[in-house]
């Protein structure tokens, strides 16, 4: 391949990162048949009020202190993939911080080539700052950093929640990702739950996101069978390709209520700013009087 033609895989490839990430983080600019698939059909939003109930996790013994069956919620409408977004119990003042981990798969060559889709700074700062956090993963960035999957997924302060192997659209259109059918789909959610077992992780838990956060009732119904509930977001942090930490910020204090699951990314190339963001964001929503919790203390509420 020369020089030139490399150039312009590697831009294409970044263009349509870029486009999912955004779609992630509910960027603007999405195609009206993609936002639909992303906020789902009335039955599939109709499950996200579904009471909770508790089911069993992946194969995966939890670290001690954890729970050992985390909480998910019953099924939807004829037995399709509940779906969370926010806590239902919205007078108590909890948040909780989602980090994506996102790593498609076939981007090996680029992070060979020095590209860093990690983010170990800001798991040190969450740390620091002692803020309960899910991480959703994809199965690809756990191959890629094992150790820091074993590291985040045996600490106690994280859990890892499932972002599919490949980061492969669930549905289609879903800002230009490649589209897993059905088989393929619950194919993919199980292999990337197997990648953080090989990597040594334990504080697993039985939630998936969608690639782009985009969902439909085929999607759903096709992840019935794994058990999982699928979880969106109601605040948007914009942190995808952002280069002002302090917008960012502004973007998630202006949005959270109590209950809120606000969606973050954890990879350096594709949110360069989100720790940044993490340090402004943290002691402002504790000084308003909010405690930080995991996705799972939300939904067991």
């Amino acid at each position: 391949m020369t020089n030139s033609v490399r150039k312009v895989a590697a831009a294409a490839a970044t263009a349509v990162l870029g486009a999912a990430l955004a779609g992630c983080g509910g960027g603007a600019g999405a195609p009206d048949a993609g936002r639909e698939a992303r906020m789902g059909t009335p039955a599939a939003s109709a499950s996200a009020s579904t009471s909770a109930s508790a089911a069993g996790a992946p194969a995966a013994s939890p670290q001690a202190g954890a729970p050992a069956k985390p909480p998910t919620m019953a099924p939807g409408p004829n037995g399709l993939t509940p779906v969370f977004e926010r806590a239902k119990q919205r007078t108590d003042k909890t948040v909780a911080l989602t980090f994506d981990a996102d790593m498609t798969s076939d981007q090996g060559p680029r992070a060979a080539d020095g590209e860093h889709f990690d983010n170990p700074a800001l798991i040190s700062t969450l740390r620091t700052l002692k803020v309960p956090s899910t991480i959703f993963m994809t199965g690809r960035w756990a191959e890629e950093y094992p150790d820091q999957a074993k590291s985040i997924g045996t600490d106690p302060n994280f859990e890892i929640a499932n972002h599919s192997y490949s980061h492969h659209a669930f549905t289609s259109p879903c800002y230009g990702l490649p589209a897993l059918d059905g088989a393929a789909a619950r194919a993919d959610v199980d292999r990337a739950f197997a990648a953080f077992k090989q990597a040594g992780a334990v504080n697993t838990v039985p939630y998936f996101r969608f690639p782009g956060g985009c969902y439909d009732d085929q999607a759903l119904r096709a992840l019935s069978t794994a058990k999982v509930t699928a979880v969106q977001w109601d605040v948007v942090s914009g942190d995808a390709f952002a280069k002002d930490p302090v917008a960012v910020a502004e973007q998630v204090l202006g949005g959270v209520k109590p209950g809120s699951v606000v969606v973050m990314h954890c990879t350096r190339s594709a949110a360069p700013v989100t720790e940044e963001a993490v340090r402004r964001i943290v002691p402002e929503l504790r000084k308003r009087g909010y405690r930080f919790v995991k996705v799972s203390e939300l939904i067991g509420k």
